[in-house]
């Protein structure tokens, strides 16, 4: 894996951290807009991870093109959906989604890796960064979810 990768990596993780602590502690009016920026940047990333997948099925011979075409596609979908969802439901709709969508890529990855599919080094990067993602909108639905209920949660 290309050494550049990691530093990338990190750095697409910034918006991730920064509008998740915006979305908890700005005013309401900019939380709302930090929070579905973070929905909108959740759903970018999980679209660009399928793509991985897309590109991989694509040279001549390539070992279980249908099934990497439709991981490269699925997260797409999913995105998608939650781009929709926040939009029109909610964004702590979105967050569920995108979660579930994050998850369940890196485990097609994990699983891809043990069949010697993908590199050990890309797997374990984007474990990496599922955790910080997962993690980020983990944490906002939480809050979301108890300050819905009538608590207080100050930061």
């Amino acid at each position: 894996m290309p050494a550049i990768a990691i530093p990338l990596s990190l750095l697409g993780l910034v918006p991730f951290v920064l509008c998740a602590f915006g979305a908890l502690v700005a005013d309401p009016a900019s939380a709302g807009h930090l929070l579905l920026a973070l929905t909108d940047y959740a759903a970018l990333v999980l679209g660009f991870a399928g793509g991985v997948h897309w590109g991989l099925a694509l040279p001549p011979g390539s070992v279980r093109a249908n099934l990497r075409f439709s991981a490269g596609v699925l997260p797409l979908i999913a995105a998608w959906m939650a781009l929709v969802l926040a939009q029109t439901v909610a964004p702590r709709v979105a967050l569920v989604l995108l979660i579930a969508g994050y998850l369940a890529t890196v485990l097609t990855e994990h699983r891809a890796l043990r069949r010697l599919l993908l590199p050990s080094g890309y797997v374990w990067m984007r474990w990496g960064f599922t955790i910080v993602a997962v993690v980020s909108m983990l944490t906002v639905l939480m809050v979301l979810t108890v300050r819905g209920i009538g608590q207080t949660i100050v930061f």
